[in-house]
């Protein structure tokens, strides 16, 4: 497409999956075997992971085992959840194939690890040509390092792409890449700035409305 966007790419966990509420299960679950009420604030601290940091964070609440078992505990947790089925987030999918059928490139970049990122996409069509997971880069989010690997798969400019983000993490690592930023938080408060907008549902788009967008972007 002319005056458009040169790929357009989705984070996962709350963006493009409704996968935060079994995140949230499994935090819950994990940390009442050993004492501790999982609330809300400490929801919010670790959205968007690394899970190593959310690792880390349940194991400085309980000071037993280590950061690796909690980490490694929570993500077996989880993707027994996810094997029953994952929602999308509404407007996801559609935006997603509305955005494939104009040709323009599109991909999921996560903080998650490659097992939970299959285990998502597997109960679900989509139409992403690459996807890419915190076990594909050295570094991940707040890292954008994956943005970037994105970008290169695809052969573009990061500076001319655009990302969907709902996290702080994710938003900051999608500054540091340089693309565009349409942020659909949930629990935290994202500014705009010349390069980023905030928007309640991905529901509000479609390619004439992501047009208007690329045109505000990127007018002088």
């Amino acid at each position: 497409m002319e005056n458009f966007f040169s790929a357009v790419f989705f984070d996962m966990d709350g963006l493009f999956a409704n996968s935060e509420p079994l995140w949230l299960e499994g935090e819950t679950e994990l940390m009442a075997r050993h004492g501790h009420t999982w609330t809300h604030e400490d929801q919010v601290h670790c959205l968007g992971g690394p899970l190593t940091r959310v690792g880390e964070y349940m194991f400085s609440l309980v000071g037993v085992q280590s950061p690796e078992f909690f980490t490694k505990t929570l993500v077996e947790i989880v993707v027994a959840k996810l094997s029953s089925g994952t929602q999308l987030m509404p407007g996801a999918q559609k935006l997603a194939s509305a955005l494939k059928v104009a040709g323009v490139p599109i991909a999921m970049v996560s903080a998650s690890p490659r097992n939970i990122v299959n285990a998502v996409l597997s109960g679900v069509e989509h139409d992403f040509a690459t996807t890419i997971s915190s076990d594909d880069v050295k570094n991940t989010k707040p890292d954008p390092e994956g943005y970037l690997k994105a970008a290169e798969f695809f052969g573009v400019d990061i500076e001319n792409c655009l990302i969907f983000e709902d996290s702080l993490t994710g938003v900051a690592a999608a500054s540091a890449s340089g693309a565009f930023l349409i942020a659909v938080p949930h629990f935290v408060t994202v500014e705009e700035s010349k390069r980023v907008r905030v928007i309640k549902s991905l529901e509000e788009l479609d390619l004439a409305v992501l047009k208007k967008y690329y045109g505000d972007f990127t007018q002088v």
